[in-house]
């Protein structure tokens, strides 16, 4: 977002009033609505301030939490143990070959 300039939102306000045929002149008047202008435009910038920092401080706590389930959710690595020796009691199985599914017999149409 930008910023607004001090004067920036009494200019536009003035210039405004004029299109509505409402002139301000130099006044006490003009001077307090100066000075609110002001005050609107101080509170804008400072409320502006506020929203990024809160953005950014959001951003981090989103990265956190995002790690948090990431890291809980990761597949646990397998445990790193010495290999167990094969006991010589316990049958070892062949692999057996792998067999090519047949093709199915194609049905012949017979002609009458």
């Amino acid at each position: 977002m930008k910023t607004i300039k001090k004067d920036e939102l009494f200019r536009n306000l003035s210039r405004f009033l004029k299109t509505k045929g409402v002139e301000l002149k130099d006044g006490v008047y003009a001077q307090r609505i100066n000075r609110a202008c002001d005050l609107l435009t101080e509170a804008i910038t400072a409320t502006q301030k506020t929203a990024r920092h809160a953005k950014v401080e959001v951003d981090k706590k989103l990265h956190q939490v995002r790690q948090s389930i990431h890291e809980a959710t990761a597949p646990k690595p397998p445990p790193a143990s010495a290999p167990k020796p094969a006991s010589a009691s316990a049958p070892t199985k062949k692999a057996r070959p792998s067999r090519k599914p047949s093709a199915a017999p194609s049905k012949r149409h017979r002609k009458a």
